[in-house]
């Protein structure tokens, strides 16, 4: 069908939104028609006077006015455009009406959540809706979860076909996290029984895989079989994304599971990061702190 644009950031006047408008500006084809979306105009004009200057010729964004608290304004803009890319966090706190509107009006969408709550609550309440319209909802994308998903598929590629498959991957970074993924995290600490509610409501709904089985390991391992360190489970959405790519994929064969940890050089580094989650978890839920 025919829309006024092909994609529209929502978002875009937040720190990972000046990143991805950025990003699109000097990457999408002669010809696109893209909008810059968020609360504030000011703020919208600003980014594109940003945009313009990092990626002169670049197709010039519209820019749309939308929030969260006012549903008919994310609705018009869910219908105006093929696809919504949304970087607008915490997602369980602001995420939900642009979904709705998306899988209403069938237009594509996609963000950067990593909030296993938000993606099984939207699967719950809107997935019916997104398959009677077309519309392809899509959580995780970038960094968040690519990165082991396209890592898992790429080792599974390489081993036998049709026999049982375990594949363990293993995360060392470093950097500090935003102030949306701080957020986010404490949003889930303070309520993890409603995260815990979601995905059995989910499993309900989306069943097994049938005369497959894949699943998660949750298994700790002290010590990484592939380097010299020290191993903690990750307890984030990535393993649940390759599990779920394995349950579209007779690729990853008849039994699949997949274990996804952090890895530290020192002991004392996997002792510290388990006690600062503790303390984060431990500070969330009390509501003073």
């Amino acid at each position: 069908m025919r829309r006024d644009h092909d994609i529209v950031l929502f978002g875009a006047t937040g720190f990972t939104g000046g990143l991805t408008a950025r990003y699109l500006a000097g990457r999408l084809p002669a010809g696109a028609r893209w909008a810059l979306a968020g609360r504030d105009r000011g703020k919208l004009e600003d980014v594109r006077e940003r945009v313009a200057a990092a990626a002169p010729g670049s197709p010039v964004p519209d820019l749309l006015v939308a929030d969260v608290a006012d549903p008919a304004s994310v609705r018009r803009l869910a219908a105006s455009t093929r696809a919504v890319a949304s970087t607008v966090g915490p997602y369980a706190v602001h995420g939900e009406p642009l979904v709705a509107a998306c899988a209403a009006e069938g237009t594509d969408y996609l963000d950067l959540c990593g909030e296993p709550e938000f993606v099984d609550r939207m699967y719950a309440e809107h997935h019916a809706a997104a398959v009677e319209s077309g519309a392809r909802i899509v959580h995780a994308c970038g960094f968040d979860s690519v990165p082991h998903d396209l890592g898992a598929l790429f080792t599974v590629q390489r081993l036998p076909e049709g026999v049982p498959l375990h594949v363990e991957g293993f995360v060392r970074a470093q950097g500090a996290p935003s102030g949306g993924t701080l957020h986010s995290l404490v949003g889930a600490f303070a309520e993890p029984g409603r995260a815990l509610a979601a995905a059995r409501r989910r499993r309900a709904l989306e069943g097994t895989v049938p005369g497959r089985r894949v699943r998660v390991d949750r298994r700790g391992l002290p010590r990484t079989r592939l380097a010299r360190g020290w191993t903690l489970p990750l307890p984030t959405l990535d393993p649940r994304v390759v599990v779920r790519s394995a349950a579209a994929s007779e690729r990853y064969g008849p039994d699949f599971t997949y274990g996804h940890y952090a890895a530290f050089r020192r002991p004392v580094s996997a002792v510290a990061a388990a006690a600062g989650a503790g303390g984060l978890l431990a500070a969330a839920r009390v509501p003073a702190l």
